[in-house]
């Protein structure tokens, strides 16, 4: 889980993954001092391994790169798949035991659909809202609520992302099917989405398009 700041969802999100019993690992990439050492403070409670991406780099964040070769390198030594749940994603209890039960070695990625607070399909899977049950799926995935199989990692060296991107979860979702995997979407298999919790600038995408647009251009943030 990459952690920006925004420990009020980021928590939520952290304890409902402890909650099923799974180990978890925290990369935090570059937070306050004050929400690090409350992430050191939740890592003491619940276990969780906190990555202090500082300590490695002194690139800015958004580190998601460094995030996604650092997890490849010890999924592939530890012969694991990689799950990927982001800050603003609420997972219920059974959600990543069903993206594991799906695993087989024709697929490169499963994902959760993603809903909101009123339970209804939201933002990035929009174009899902009409689609009845799980199965392969040709759009991109994103990484909100993702299992990335380690014949993918196997297939897929991630020091070759575009460095000079911010995300990674279109390229990776495309490079999946170019390598011959199928990506399944589980539409059964729901989360709570709270979209850009870690970056409010963010929400500009839906209140006022042209400025976010317009930030998007002249200050190079949000590449894809």
């Amino acid at each position: 889980m990459p952690v920006k700041d925004s420990l009020q969802t980021a928590e939520q999100a952290i304890r409902a993954i402890v909650a099923g019993g799974y180990t978890l690992t925290v990369y935090d990439d570059n937070s306050t001092a004050q929400n690090a050492a409350q992430l050191d403070a939740l890592s003491s409670e619940l276990g969780i391994r906190v990555v202090h991406i500082c300590e490695h780099t002194d690139h800015p964040s958004p580190n998601y790169r460094w995030v996604l070769i650092h997890a490849q390198r010890e999924c592939i030594d530890n012969g694991q798949h990689l799950i990927i749940v982001e800050s603003d994603v609420i997972v219920r209890n059974a959600t990543l035991s069903n993206l594991c039960k799906a695993v087989n070695p024709t697929i490169g990625m499963i994902a959760a659909v993603t809903h909101n607070d009123q339970d209804e399909v939201n933002f990035p899977y929009e174009y899902a809202r009409h689609i009845k049950q799980d199965g392969s799926c040709n759009k991109r995935l994103s990484f909100c609520c993702t299992l990335l199989t380690n014949a993918l990692l196997q297939a897929y060296d991630f020091n070759n992302l575009d460095p000079d991107k911010n995300w990674y979860d279109v390229h990776i979702s495309h490079m999946s099917r170019k390598l011959g995997f199928r990506n399944i979407l589980q539409v059964s298999n729901p989360v709570l989405h709270l979209p850009h919790s870690s970056r409010p600038w963010k929400q500009l995408k839906y209140t006022h398009p042209l400025l976010y647009y317009l930030r998007k251009l002249i200050q190079g943030k949000d590449r894809i």
